[in-house]
Order: structure tokens, then C-alpha cells, then sequence
């Protein structure tokens, strides 16, 4: 950041582009502060220029640099801020903008067309704007409008007064199916009439044109034909060979029209896109795919991960079709990374662990451990993550090594308690699944209930976990023993919502009804009192813990639904409610 107090501003100012950088800096996604901030900066000491102050100059810059690593894809900001380095600084720090806006949205035409137009005015080197223009060509030339592009390409070759280099154009753009095909093909027809024959058609077929021609003058005695005669015969069919061009592009045109007329915003911006744009460029995407055009269909992902940038699912199904493309490891990792590094919120963490996955696959293990350790630096709480390197863990170094990573999450003080109820839970089930110990999962769950116990997570996975240990009419008695174990301490200890002990006791009484023995009614009959009857009768309401000898009640729905997701002002309720819970505690 710059330093406001060297400002040769004014105090307002200074107060206002402060107080704007305090907004930004508290939510960098608000998009509106950051348009304000950028107004305020370039309104300093009455319009920025040249002669204005290093250290107001300084500021608008670390404000725009700051602003389009954050947005990227918005040409119109990197447009402005070349051109206000144009004033300022002159033709090379404008360039060097360019430069980077080109390379943060490679696929724009409107900022490739006005950096060319730059080059055009601010360079006389030929063939130094001409590689400008074919970086372009490669970039935005396959476009459905790119039309401004070949325009400001044809533009310069007129100034350069070369018509040979606008013939080879023409030549490229009438293959292209785009908005504006048709005039392309009037204008090259048109330059077809003055220029040599040599330069309508390449070299082989200039020369399959005129056997045609000679072979069919001979067959009708005609062989006595003047060399005009023969050139006349051989520009109808290459004009022939012109219109096959333009009929076929004007077909391939028209397939992608109804797909193109669909789209409404072809431009990023932070505002969601409506549900039937999306549709649409999910149909263009299947129909490009089926042509089968691989520069085609890349052209037209690298479209949509534009204007679809925010949305994971364009992302993972761009990646998902280069992985099928032989030999584009390298194109998949790039999507990635940039998905990963740059557009979609971390708030949504699949791509990011997509991006694991196939690094692993690769066999770059190390890359992806450090892919999942940079999701938690921001998101230390997801169990989505935690649970994903685990299991990476698990399938390169085993099942200790799995185990190992839980247990270092669970002994953190960064993950609260309702995420390590969940891991402990996973922790219990490796040790069932792929262990295959009963007895080691079971005491995990006995172990930690005094720590995990207003978790609902942690009560149903326990209760599903018994549920699914085989028994038979020996071992029966012993099992119910153990449900019946796990609803004892749950009236003792928990103080999950009524609503949820009540669904958890649904299960039970299910339990009696289908594998209960002679007595089970009695126990049914009870429970169904206790737990559904008046509340002169129930159980669940009842004081739970004591500290001080002052009792705590069960916290109400509200607060517990806060609580499940991880609220800090119930974690700190609980923290007070049980001292035993500051420890990380868990199984040894």
C-alpha cells in the first residue's frame, strides 16, 4: 500500500482514499468499493497527469494493480489504466500494460484490438506491429466477433499500402464462421480481379486448377488457347473454389448463430449469470465438442471460463475435456491452476481438490499434500478437506499415516469442536472399514463422547455404527445392550435440540420393534412416554449439567443450528459450560 501520509493532496483527499481502502480491505470481493477507490485515486489533485506528485501517482497504481490481480478479466479497467500510463509515463509503461492485460485475459478482442490500435500509432517498425497482430490472430482470431480485430488488421496493411498482405487475410478470415463472414468474402472476390494469379490459390492447387482447365480446353479441340484465354478459365474456378469457402462458412455460421444470438453478457463480471445463459453455453459446449474442431472447441472454453469464470462447474468440465485430449497434461494442469490461483472462491474448495487429485495422479504427491494444506490456511474448518487428506494420506503411506492427520486437526486450536466431532467419526470408521477392528472404532466413540457429545454428528454416526455390527440371536442381547448404552449417555451428557434427541430416539424405538427381545414393549412404551409424552412427563428437557451447582439446559433449535455450523459464540458457551473442554482432548 502506499503511504497516504506523503500525499501532496489535499487532507480530504487523503481522509477519503483512506477511509475507501479500509472498505476494500475488509470485503475485497465488494466490487462497488473498489470502483469508488479507483474514482478517488484518479480524481487526486484535480486529475492525474504527468506533472502530478510521485507519491499520488504511486498510489493509483498500487490501487489499480491491486484491483486487477483481484479482477483480471475486466478489459476495460486494463484499457483505461494503459492509457492513463500513456499520459503519464508514455508509449513503453503503457505497453508494458498491455502486456499484462493480454496475458491475464489472452482471449478479449476488444483489449487486443486497442492495443494493436496502440501499436499502430505508437510504433513504425513493420514488422514489429505485425508479430503484435499475429499474437493477436492466434489469441482472438477464431472469435464469432472478432471483426473489430481483422478490421484493425486490415486497416494497417491499407496504411502500409499492402495488397498482397490484405489478400493473404482475406484469404485466412473467409474460413472463419463469424458475425460478419459475408463482407470478408465481397472484399476478397473484389481483390481477386487485380492480383496475380500466383497469390489467389496455393502452388499445388494452382496447378490442379489448370490441368483442369487445359484438360477440359483439350476435350473440347480447344488447345490453341491464348495464355489470357487460360487464366480467364482458371480465376472462374478458383472464384468457384472462393464460393465453396463462403457456402461452408456461411453454413458452419449459421449452426453457431443460435447459440451466439443466446448470448446476452460474453464479457466477465461479478453479477451472476441468469440460469438460461448458463444453459446456453452448455449446449454450445456440447455442440462444439461434437464438431470434433479441437482449436475450435478450446477457442470456445477459454469463452466461457471468461464469462463463466466464477463458476466451478465450466472450470472442471474445461479440465475434464482437455484430460481426454492425448498428450495435454501440461493444458489440464494450466487450467487448474488457474481456476485455482485466480477466479473461483475459495469458499467452494472442489476445484481446488480436483486439482489435487489429478496432481496426484501425476505422481506429484508433494503437490498435492501442499494443495490441501493451502485450502486449510483459509479454510481451517472444512471437513471436506480434512477428510480429502486423509484419504490421500491413506492411499500413499497407509492407514496410520491417515490417522495421523486427523489426529494432528483434531489437536489443533484452530478447527472448532463441531468439525473435529465429524473427524473423529471418520477417525472411528477408518479404523472399522479398513482396519477392519470393531473393538478399536468402538472405543473412539467411548472414549471421546465426553468432548463430542453436542455434536448430532457424532450421536448418529456412533448410532450407526452399532446398528451395522453383525449379530445373531447370541450376541443380540449384548448388542442391544450396547444402543441401549448409547441413548443413556446421550440424556446424560448431550444437549442437542429436543427435535433432534427425538429423531435420534425414532431410531431406537425402531430398534425394539424389529430386533427386540420378549421384553423389548416395556422399554418401548417407556421411552415413547418419556421422550413424545406431555411435558410433565419428558425427559429431554431436563437440566443436563451442573457447574457451580447452577444447572445448564439444553440450548434451544436456534442456537444449536448456529452451533452445527460452527458459530464461535456458541463454541465459547460451551467452553464455559464445561471446562473439560478447553483441553483438544481426544482419544489416545
Amino acid at each position: 500500500m502506499a503511504d497516504f501520509n506523503q500525499f501532496a493532496a489535499s487532507d480530504e483527499e487523503n481522509t477519503e482514499i483512506k477511509k475507501l481502502t479500509l472498505e476494500v480491505e475488509a470485503d475485497t470481493d465488494n466490487f462497488e468499493s473498489w470502483e469508488k477507490l479507483i474514482r478517488a485515486c484518479e480524481g487526486q489533485e484535480g486529475g492525474l497527469n504527468r506533472n502530478s506528485s510521485p507519491q499520488a501517482l504511486a498510489t493509483l497504481r498500487d490501487v489499480y494493480d491491486r484491483f486487477l490481480l483481484k479482477f483480471p478479466l475486466l478489459f476495460g479497467y486494463w484499457k483505461k489504466y494503459a492509457d492513463l500510463e500513456f499520459n503519464i509515463s508514455g508509449p513503453e509503461s503503457a505497453e508494458m500494460i498491455y502486456e499484462r492485460g493480454c496475458a491475464s485475459i489472452t482471449n478479449c478482442v476488444d483489449l487486443w484490438a486497442s492495443y494493436c490500435s496502440f501499436k499502430m500509432e505508437t510504433t513504425h517498425t513493420p514488422h514489429l506491429v505485425r508479430e503484435l497482430f499475429e499474437r493477436a490472430a492466434t489469441c482472438v482470431g477464431l472469435d464469432f466477433l472478432a471483426h473489430p480485430f481483422w478490421d484493425k488488421y486490415i486497416e494497417y496493411e491499407e496504411r502500409q499500402e499492402a495488397q498482397d498482405k490484405i489478400f493473404a487475410i482475406l484469404q485466412r478470415v473467409i474460413h472463419i464462421p463469424m458475425h460478419q463472414y459475408a463482407r470478408y468474402f465481397e472484399r476478397l472476390r473484389q481483390l481477386a480481379h487485380s492480383r496475380p494469379i500466383k497469390e489467389l490459390v496455393p502452388a499445388d492447387t494452382l496447378a490442379h486448377v489448370r490441368a483442369e482447365v487445359e484438360a477440359e480446353g483439350a476435350a473440347y479441340g480447344m488447345a490453341a488457347r491464348t495464355e489470357l484465354e487460360v487464366e480467364r478459365d482458371i480465376r472462374a474456378k478458383i472464384d468457384t473454389l472462393f464460393y465453396e469457402t463462403f457456402q461452408k462458412t456461411q453454413d458452419e455460421t449459421t449452426k453457431r448463430w443460435t447459440y451466439e444470438s443466446e448470448i446476452k453478457r460474453p464479457y466477465f463480471h461479478v453479477t451472476e449469470l441468469e440460469n438460461p445463459q448458463l444453459a446456453n453455453w452448455r449446449k454450445y459446449l456440447d455442440f462444439e465438442e461434437g464438431e470434433q474442431d479441437f482449436a475450435r472447441t478450446t477457442f470456445l472454453y477459454e469463452r466461457c471460463v471468461v464469462t463463466c469464470a466464477l463458476y466451478d462447474e465450466f472450470w472442471l468440465r474445461y479440465a475434464r475435456w482437455m484430460s481426454a485430449q492425448p498428450g495435454k497434461e501440461e493444458e489440464v494442469r494450466h487450467i487448474y491452476m488457474r481456476a485455482a490461483t485466480l477466479f473461483v472462491p475459495i469458499s467452494r474448495p472442489g476445484i481446488r481438490l480436483q486439482f489435487a487429485y489429478f496432481e496426484e495422479s501425476c505422481g506429484r504427491v508433494e503437490v498435492a499434500r501442499a494443495i490441501h494444506e493451502a485450502i486449510l490456511m483459509q479454510l481451517p474448518d472444512s471437513v471436506e478437506v480434512i477428510v480429502s487428506w486423509a484419504n490421500l494420506e491413506r492411499r500413499q503411506n497407509g492407514l496410520d499415516a491417515a490417522i495421523e492427520v486427523y489426529s494432528t486437526q483434531i489437536n489443533t486450536t484452530h478447527v472448532n469442536i463441531f468439525t473435529k466431532a465429524v473427524l473423529v467419526t471418520r477417525w472411528a470408521f477408518l479404523l472399522w472399514k479398513i482396519k477392519g477392528s470393531v473393538d478399536e472404532a468402538r472405543t473412539v466413540f467411548l472414549k471421546n463422547v465426553q468432548w463430542y457429545a453436542d455434536s448430532r454428528h457424532f450421536w448418529e454416526k456412533w448410532l450407526q455404527f452399532e446398528l451395522e455390527q453383525p449379530t445373531n440371536a447370541e450376541l443380540e442381547p449384548q448388542h442391544g445392550k450396547r444402543i441401549e448404552h448409547i441413548f443413556e449417555e446421550l440424556l446424560a451428557k448431550s444437549r442437542i435440540s429436543s427435535a433432534a434427541k427425538k429423531e435420534l430416539f425414532l431410531e431406537y424405538l425402531t430398534y425394539l420393534q424389529e430386533r427386540g427381545g420378549a421384553e423389548a414393549m416395556k422399554q418401548f412404551l417407556a421411552i415413547d412416554r418419556e421422550v413424545y409424552g406431555p411435558p410433565s412427563l419428558a425427559v429431554l428437557d431436563r437440566p443436563t449439567t451442573k457447574e457451580n451447582g447452577v444447572a445448564k439446559t439444553p440450548l434451544d433449535d436456534a442456537t444449536r443450528a448456529k452451533a452445527e455450523c460452527g458459530y464461535p459464540a456458541y463454541y465459547e458457551y460451551y467452553m464455559e459450560a464445561d471446562s473439560n473442554a478447553q483441553g483438544t482432548a481426544p482419544f489416545q
